[in-house]
């Protein structure tokens, strides 16, 4: 998933706001950043977030939560192709092509 600097550079593109208190809400502790990540906690957490710092805030929290999934999806699609790659090369149909994404 991207790390906080990536974060708020593109709040900055966005909105010309960084927003590091949100970001930093969310991915600054090691020991909660699980459950900030939450999908199911977005209402939740995104009341408590425009309460405090408006609705741009929201915005941009649903926004690093879409950016942090879409990263960890296309890491393991990426890891998903190698595997199969690999898996072809191992019994020798290398030259197998795998159907690529449309």
């Amino acid at each position: 998933m991207p790390p906080i600097s990536d974060h708020l550079k593109t709040s900055i593109e966005r909105t010309g706001k960084d927003y590091r208190d949100v970001h930093e809400w969310i991915d600054g502790d090691p020991e909660k950043k699980a459950e900030r990540h939450d999908i199911t906690k977005i209402y939740e957490y995104g009341k408590m977030i425009e309460e405090k710092y408006g609705k741009e805030a929201l915005e941009e929290y649903i926004q690093h939560i879409h950016d942090d999934v879409r990263a960890k999806v296309n890491h393991i699609q990426h890891d998903l192709e190698k595997a199969i790659a690999d898996t072809l090369a191992y019994f020798g149909l290398s030259n197998l092509k795998i159907k690529e994404k449309q």
